[in-house]
């Protein structure tokens, strides 16, 4: 009884190979990994530009230094200063969109290397040789199995991984995202819109046209800082939960499911080097 469960178990386990090269060569998973690819680049691209375009306009708003003089009053400022902290963290972020692009680009890079047709036939052949030594009992040699494994990620870890990370996002990161990257593009035309709305009062050159600048704008620039202040307080809530979103999508979640990917092919097609 023993004895045939174990024949059993090692039918199971070649017929499973069976399936997993014949998938190799039907290859249903590439389009919608491609596809998915695709997208999260789309994603990243549009992120990254949203972040140069903030990174400029705040530049823009911290160079805009009203300056007039009242009644031979001087009074210099530059309001865009408040945006000063989350400069860094604007340009932090564009660098990690960048890099998450990138990555991106590397990961339909080996999807396409993965499903060449070379690493098919290489996988075949070594299928082939490991389930002729795991069904006849035979000591099965450590570099064959070990061969068997890596053939076995590369044809089929970046699909899975591909797929798996964005279900993942679309079930949990795909709301917050939207949400976010609005209001990153929200925050660009606020900040560019006080930034013009304040920038003339520097550009005038007559005394009275200063004066009638100072009278007409001072009642806002409350307003104005405020409203700076408010875009600069989302926006950092914002570009924060936007990096978390890419950093769980191209690097914690795929490396995480690439290790147990590995432990699970490990556990079914790494038998002891002799069998039982």
């Amino acid at each position: 009884m023993g004895a045939a469960l174990h024949i059993g178990s090692r039918s199971w386990a070649t017929l499973l190979l069976a399936l997993i090269v014949a998938c190799s060569w039907l290859a249903p998973l590439e389009p919608i990994a491609n596809e998915q690819v695709e997208a999260s680049l789309k994603r990243a691209l549009i992120s990254f530009a949203t972040a140069r375009a903030l990174n400029a306009v705040i530049s823009a708003a911290q160079g805009t230094e009203v300056a007039v003089q009242p009644a031979g009053v001087g009074i210099n400022f530059a309001p865009g200063q408040i945006l000063d902290p989350i400069n860094d963290l604007v340009e932090q972020f564009a660098q990690l969109m960048l890099v998450a692009s990138v990555a991106l680009g590397v990961e339909k890079v080996l999807l396409t290397m993965g499903a060449h047709w070379a690493v098919s036939i290489l996988l075949t052949v070594t299928a082939i040789a490991w389930s002729y030594h795991y069904l006849r009992q035979k000591l099965m040699p450590i570099w064959l199995s070990r061969l068997l494994l890596i053939l076995l990620m590369t044809r089929f870890a970046i699909p899975l991984v591909t797929l798996g990370s964005d279900m993942l996002f679309h079930e949990f990161m795909a709301d917050d995202y939207q949400s976010s990257q609005q209001a990153l593009d929200g925050a660009t035309a606020n900040i560019g819109k006080i930034t013009s709305e304040t920038a003339p009062a520097a550009s005038e050159s007559g005394l009275l046209d200063r004066l009638k600048a100072w009278t007409s704008t001072n009642i806002d620039w409350r307003t104005h800082l405020e409203s700076l202040k408010r875009v600069a307080e989302q926006t950092t809530e914002r570009i924060i939960k936007l990096m978390v979103i890419f950093l769980l999508q191209t690097l914690i979640l795929p490396l995480a499911m690439i290790w147990i990917l590995w432990k699970v092919i490990r556990g079914v097609f790494e038998p002891p080097p002799r069998a039982i």
